[in-house]
């Protein structure tokens, strides 16, 4: 395994007289890692009190604006390659798409609702997703988690970014160090795909509590002046 592809918290193994033990730095990892898993906890159950009543009007308005369900589920590809239902308030018309097509969203997209339109600019239609970190299907901060069959220009994802199965050894997150930067949504080149794992496997080899911090904290400004958000 490369360096990428082993996060800066995962525990190391190490080989010892009495048999195989942790390392002293895999201790230390070990316990940042509970911190991380601590964080997000506490934060995302604060979040999710604060958020409970906007988050029940917002239901009720989609539910008014369109029929449908209020929230959307739909595969993700998580820690290890597992998949996992990720958690999205409906933004576009019920039975948008046939069951088991994949269509990323795209710009001015017919599908989607005006109220949607609203929630994914400032991505509101995420604010569910605080369940999925409270299940431990997802952190506060990671790579952004991927419907499996995405492509980029057309291709796979794994085919065009060699190290793109790199980013599931960690949790996936609600933000990131690539949404921060401005490398969200439709991937319509090939370049813009590379340049989000770029940051991704940035983020797992230099990962810290502290950059974490940094990361949700941009991240409001990010919201609040969106690019390639829609």
């Amino acid at each position: 395994m490369s360096h990428l592809q082993r996060p800066a918290f995962a525990p190391v193994l190490a080989f010892s007289p009495a048999g195989l033990t942790l390392s002293r730095p895999a201790r230390r990892d070990r316990w940042r890692a509970v911190a991380k898993r601590g964080i997000d906890l506490v934060l995302s159950g604060a979040l999710l009190a604060l958020a409970a009543l906007p988050m029940a009007l917002i239901a009720l308005a989609i539910r008014l604006e369109t029929p449908g369900p209020a929230l959307f589920r739909q595969r993700r590809v998580g820690l290890h390659g597992r998949d996992f239902a990720v958690l999205k308030f409906r933004t576009m018309h019920g039975g948008a798409d046939p069951a088991g097509v994949l269509r990323q969203a795209t710009r001015d997209d017919p599908r989607v609702t005006r109220l949607g339109a609203v929630l994914r600019r400032l991505s509101i239609d995420e604010l569910p997703q605080l369940l999925n970190v409270l299940r431990g299907e997802m952190s506060l901060v990671g790579p952004r988690p991927h419907a499996p069959g995405s492509c980029a220009a057309g291709r796979p994802f794994e085919v065009v970014a060699r190290d793109y199965a790199a980013r599931h050894v960690v949790r996936p997150g609600l933000t990131g160090l690539a949404q921060v930067r401005g490398w969200r949504g439709e991937t319509e080149t090939e370049d813009k795909l590379r340049r989000r794992v770029e940051s991704d496997l940035e983020y797992i080899e230099t990962w810290s509590l502290r950059l974490d911090l940094r990361i949700l904290l941009r991240t409001v400004p990010a919201v609040l002046h969106p690019t390639n958000a829609y």
